[in-house]
C-alpha cells in the first residue's frame, strides 16, 4: 500500500482554501498510486484558530461534503482533521472518506491535550477500525498515539495501520524523532503522521511528518515545509515483528 500525507499551513479558518489545498495533494496522491491521504489536525477550520465553536461543522456540512466528492472523483481515500459540531457538542474529529466518497469511519480524539484543548472540545469515548486496502486501519488524532495502551489496544484487536492527523508544536520535536517510530516497533504496526508546517496564532509546528513502518523504520518523513509525503508500506516480516503485547506478564 501506497501512503500520501499533506503536510501545509494552517487554512487559517478559510474552509474554501482548506478544501482547495486538500483537493490538490488529492489529485497529486492519486497520480501517485496512493491509496489514502491523510491530512492534519483540526485542519477545517485549522488547529489554533479563535473561535472554534462558532466554527465546527458537521460531518454532513458542505465541506465535508466537497472533500467526500473529492475523494470520490480521484479513487484515493482520505483522513481529514475538522472541529465537529454534533448538537450541543464540539469534538476534535477526524473523518475517512473511501475512494467511493463513502464515510469509513468518524473518530472523536480520546486523549484531549492540555487546558485549551479541553475548554473547546467534548473527548470522544470508543477506538474504530475498517478496512482500508489491505490493511485493518483506525484513526489517532495527534496526542492519542503517544499512549501505548492504547496502540496496543488496537494492535491487539489485529489493526496493522495507524492514521494520524496532529499538530504538533514547539518544542515537541522528540514526537515524531523517537516516540512515534517506537510506537510503530514495539506494537508492529505502521502509522502515517500528519503535521502542519509554519505559525498559526502563538503556535510553531515543527512539520516532521513521517511514516513509521511496522518494524520501526522511517519510510519517509518530512522537513519543515510544505510537503506532499508518500511512502511504500514494506511487507510485514513475521520475524521481525514485536511480540510484546503476548509475552507481556502483568504485575500485582
Amino acid at each position: 500500500m501506497r501512503l500520501a500525507l499533506w503536510q501545509g499551513t494552517s487554512p487559517a479558518a478559510d474552509l474554501d482554501e482548506a478544501c482547495s489545498q486538500a483537493e490538490a495533494a488529492l489529485a497529486a496522491a492519486a497520480a501517485m498510486d496512493a491509496t489514502v491521504l491523510v491530512l492534519p489536525e483540526a485542519w477545517l477550520p485549522g488547529y489554533n484558530q479563535p473561535g472554534i465553536p462558532a466554527l465546527a461543522i458537521a460531518i454532513d456540512s458542505a465541506p465535508m461534503q466537497r472533500l467526500a466528492a473529492a475523494a470520490w472523483h480521484h479513487a484515493t481515500a482520505l483522513v481529514v482533521g475538522y472541529a465537529e459540531r454534533d448538537g450541543d457538542r464540539i469534538y476534535n474529529s477526524a473523518a475517512c472518506f473511501g475512494p467511493n466518497g463513502a464515510l469509513l469511519c468518524n473518530y472523536r480524539k480520546v486523549q484531549l491535550y492540555g487546558p485549551r484543548e479541553r475548554a473547546i472540545y467534548s473527548p470522544g469515548d470508543r477506538m474504530k477500525t475498517f478496512h482500508l486496502g489491505t490493511e485493518k486501519a483506525t484513526i489517532l488524532i495527534c496526542y492519542d498515539v503517544e499512549f501505548a495502551p492504547h496502540v496496543k489496544l488496537l494492535a491487539d484487536q489485529g489493526v496493522t495501520l495507524i492514521l494520524v492527523p496532529t499538530a504538533n508544536m514547539a518544542p515537541f520535536t522528540h514526537v515524531m524523532r523517537h516516540t512515534v517510530p517506537a510506537m510503530a516497533a514495539n506494537h508492529g504496526v505502521s502509522i502515517a503522521y500528519a503535521n502542519y508546517c509554519g505559525t498559526e496564532g502563538d503556535l510553531t509546528y515543527v512539520g516532521g511528518s513521517l511514516v513509521a513502518g511496522p518494524h520501526g523504520e522511517i519510510l519517509a518523513q518530512a522537513g519543515e515545509m510544505p510537503t506532499l509525503l508518500v511512502a511504500e508500506l514494506p511487507p510485514r516480516d513475521a520475524a521481525r515483528l514485536s511480540t510484546q503485547s503476548a509475552d507481556l506478564r502483568t504485575l500485582k
